[in-house]
């Protein structure tokens, strides 16, 4: 009975130590599986993240290299950069729990966090128009150590947690081998007890079973692994051919948008200019005063056309700039005819002037048309009836107090208008062009894109403050101008200075264009000039040799075969003593240096205009003739 009872002891004790034995093994097993599981999906997103991030790169280089043509490229590389950083953060949940993939995981997040900076830059920079320093900017950036850190620390982190998938392989398989070795033990006690001996070798059968199903089960993981990774790169194939698609249809889009917005404009203008003609051709022999009223109206249309067409060859940069030392509130007040017209009579426009006589440097038809955008838009947002009002001031501040700006002074110009205001989902997109809450065709969406570069070009910044209900102030930061001296530079007046009437000159006009060069010929006769027409800037040279007494050179600047620039360059040796004047409507690259110091007289312009400019043009400091210089 007590052998029995002993026996029963023994095989109990037997049983005990198999199941607990057998249940260790399986507990190992489990966390084995669980192990390479894990260790998989790590591995598999750091091969993802490394994918999203070389996808982020190639859409910047694409945009890049289009020079903000491409705008889609821009958004895509921003949301492939976001989904790389969401990316990164799963990355450091999975790897929180061991403690050297997490330190690498926390250099992967510095390294994204500076080539994210380095990434940024470029962007602006191509937004900002500035392609030259764009493409420097990235092609340093392929090269750059944070992104040979990125690639190696994903490296490091793969590898490292191969590592540790044969280390918790090894554990376990070494584990249940221990386990295995303790069962054999239990199984020569168990002979001496039937009951126990069977019950040790059937536990002893399944051990081995489960041993052979996590072999396959993590066979099956491998493979899995493997299709995951074949179905990753043709999804990756089929977005670059839904994303070459995207990108098409958004830039048919703009397009349509912008030639939209623009035909609805110009439409409006040629209306008044049309409609002024016709009404003063009526007018003719019954009202003459109705006569110059009308002309007024359609001249009046004509500018506002002029306007729009200056503004959208700023906003493409092709427009030739000519910065200037401007006081913001004399500007202001020169533009009050104009605003009231543009506005109309329910709109009350009131302007203060604090800026202490500061002065800005800059393009005053950009800066006149950033004022003059900024009071349209005051306007539609009070539906054309309310109190705008335009104040100038002067603010000093700290380094990034207001947005990048740099530590020193600035002269502020704010537009407020009490109108409907914006919610922040309109505010965040403000900026960006094309985009306008106006109804389709009543806008091109340039308006607020054009003063956000302008600004950012001039190193200032701009901020809006607007709440629904509340109306809406924006705000222009921009450096004040300390290399001008004197009380300021005021606008230009329509009757040129006396000194500056001259009158009599024979001038060779180089125009391409027939039409332009017989209105430019027919404004000379009317100044009382004698004009020498020449349409190809080629027969320059033997217009000047056939007559010697030429007194002026009024050139256009892009000409078939050779520009304007490039003519009186190759004319200086010649001919340096006689005055140069550029007239054109667009300079395509040709920038303040290539004009030199000859005066620019942008298209259209008026006789008032062209008087002045010919006079700034014959009055300033020339050589003198080569003969004097040889009687000298």
């Amino acid at each position: 009975m007590i052998t029995l009872v002993v026996m029963g002891l023994l095989g109990a004790v037997v049983l005990v130590a198999l199941i607990v034995t057998l249940g260790e093994s399986n507990r190992q097993r489990d966390r084995a599986l669980q192990a390479q599981a894990h260790s998989y999906d790590v591995m598999i997103l750091a091969r993802t993240l490394s994918g999203t991030i070389a996808r982020s790169e190639a859409s910047l280089g694409r945009y890049v290299i289009s020079g903000r043509g491409q705008q889609a490229l821009g958004q895509i590389y921003f949301d492939q950069w976001r989904l790389a950083g969401t990316q990164l953060g799963r990355l450091e949940r999975l790897t929180q729990a061991t403690g050297e993939q997490s330190a690498r995981v926390a250099q992967l997040r510095t390294a994204y966090m500076q080539r994210g900076e380095e990434l940024s830059l470029t962007a602006l920079s191509t937004t900002y128009g500035k392609n030259s320093q764009a493409l420097a900017r990235y092609y340093a950036a392929r090269s750059s150590p944070t992104l040979t850190a990125i690639d190696r620390t994903l490296d490091e982190i793969i590898a490292g947690e191969r590592a540790l998938l044969d280390a918790r392989t090894t554990d376990a398989m070494r584990t249940v081998d221990r386990s295995s070795r303790i069962a054999g033990v239990l199984a020569i006690f168990g002979v001496l007890i039937v009951l126990g001996a069977l019950v040790l070798g059937w536990f002893t059968l399944q051990a081995v079973g489960e041993r052979a199903l996590a072999q396959a089960e993590a066979d099956a993981e491998r493979e899995r692994a493997e299709e995951l990774s074949a179905a990753v790169t043709q999804a990756t194939d089929e977005l670059r051919v839904q994303e070459a698609k995207l990108r098409q249809g958004q830039k048919m889009e703009a397009v349509g948008q912008l030639t939209g917005g623009i035909a609805h404009d110009f439409n409006n203008m040629l209306a008044v200019v049309l409609g002024g003609l016709e009404l003063a051709k009526r007018a003719l022999t019954s009202d003459p005063a109705a006569v110059a009223r009308h002309l007024d109206n359609a001249a009046d249309g004509a500018n506002r056309a002029a306007a729009l067409t200056r503004r959208l060859l700023a906003f493409s940069r092709e427009e030739s700039l000519k910065p200037e030392p401007i006081v913001a509130a004399q500007l202001v007040s020169g533009m009050s005819e104009l605003l009231d017209r543009t506005l109309g009579d329910a709109v009350t426009v009131v302007t203060r002037d604090e800026a202490r006589g500061w002065l800005v440097r800059a393009d005053r038809v950009q800066l006149e048309n950033a004022v003059l955008n900024l009071a349209v838009n005051a306007r539609d947002a009070m539906n054309g009836r309310g109190r705008l009002v335009i104040a100038t001031g002067a603010a000093t501040l700290s380094d990034h107090q207001v947005d990048h700006c740099d530590a020193g002074d600035y002269v502020t110009l704010a537009v407020t208008d009490d109108g409907t205001g914006m919610t922040p989902d309109v505010v965040e997109r403000v900026y960006e062009p094309f985009f306008t809450t106006k109804e389709a065709g009543k806008g091109t969406g340039l308006g607020l894109s054009q003063i956000f570069a302008l600004v950012r070009q001039l190193a200032g910044a701009i901020t809006i403050d607007t709440a629904v209900g509340r109306g809406t102030t924006v705000t222009l930061y921009l450096p004040r101008d300390m290399a001008a001296a004197g009380p300021g530079v005021v606008s230009p007046v329509d009757v040129p200075p006396a000194d500056m009437v001259v009158e009599g000159l024979q001038v060779l006009v180089v125009e391409d264009d027939p039409r332009v060069l017989v209105a430019t010929m027919g404004a000379l006769e009317e100044l009382g000039h004698h004009g020498i027409a020449c349409d190809a800037p080629a027969k320059a040279a033997g217009l000047l040799t056939e007559h010697d007494a030429i007194d002026l050179i009024i050139s256009d600047v892009l000409m078939p075969g050779q520009t304007g620039p490039e003519m009186i360059a190759a004319l200086a040796p010649r001919f340096p003593h006689i005055p140069v004047l550029f007239v054109t409507g667009f300079a395509g690259e040709a920038n303040a240096s290539e004009f030199g110091s000859h005066p620019v007289l942008r298209k259209p312009f008026t006789l008032v205009g062209l008087e002045r400019a010919i006079g700034r043009a014959v009055t300033g400091d020339r050589p003198a003739p080569p003969e004097q210089i040889a009687a000298e």
